[in-house]
């Protein structure tokens, strides 16, 4: 897939191109092989990216819209009458729940794809899945939902390039605890600090004769506090 990103600064900044070759999410973190063009033109740069921000969670749901496609490629669900989702925008399945889509791998020319993923079994055992390679323009392929395949892996690269340009999860980041003081805070407080330290201090005799005697505590024996 190829897609102009945004001008840096504006309408007239140079356009860069970027390609997308894989892409993995491995502990909510995007790891991403593309390469980049400051124009047609120009040598494309490879560049390999670990995120260390969180995926935003579009990223996620882009991902796991591609489940059923894995799930059929693999052979390891029937294409039951309730298999599809109904709504883009909902959660999959229960019959998914099982089913992980981590990755994706584009075709050299960007034609096809191998979907990478995982199958999770009981006993914590995991079942690693990866799909057969589809082309979008092979006549003789036997997947029958080839275009929607190619839309929803479209759909997953564009949330991959917006998280290349830096939108990602904000979960995970520390608040501010204390809001900042105003100078007019900062001001008062130095007054005050100044106030305090020209005030002439008691004598050691005024500040006796101004103690006050303490209240005693008495220490409660053991079988006091049995009781």
């Amino acid at each position: 897939m190829s897609t102009q990103l945004a001008p840096l600064v504006g309408p007239e900044a140079a356009q860069s191109i970027i390609r997308i070759q894989k892409a993995k999410i491995k502990d909510y973190q995007l790891i991403c092989e593309f390469t980049e063009q400051r124009d047609q033109d120009a040598p494309p740069r490879s560049f390999t990216l670990t995120s260390l921000e969180l995926v935003h969670p579009d990223l996620q749901h882009r991902f796991s819209r591609l489940v059923p496609h894995l799930c059929l490629l693999c052979e390891q669900l029937p294409e039951t009458p309730d298999f599809w989702p109904q709504d883009e925008a909902e959660e999959l399945p229960y019959h998914f729940d099982n089913f992980t889509v981590t990755g994706l791998s584009i075709g050299h020319s960007g034609g096809g794809v191998t979907l990478i993923g995982r199958r999770r079994l009981s006993g914590n055992r995991v079942l690693n899945l990866t799909s057969p390679y589809v082309a979008y323009e092979d006549e003789n392929t036997e997947y029958g939902y080839v275009r929607a395949l190619e839309s929803a892996v479209l759909d997953a690269l564009e949330e991959v390039e917006a998280a290349l340009r830096g939108k990602h999860s904000d979960a995970g980041k520390q608040l501010d605890l204390f809001e900042q003081e105003s100078p007019e805070d900062a001001h008062q407080l130095l007054a005050e600090a100044n106030a305090y330290l020209t005030e002439p201090q008691p004598t050691t005799d005024e500040a006796a004769a101004g103690e006050q005697p303490q209240p005693t505590v008495k220490k409660r024996s053991r079988a006091k506090k049995a009781e």
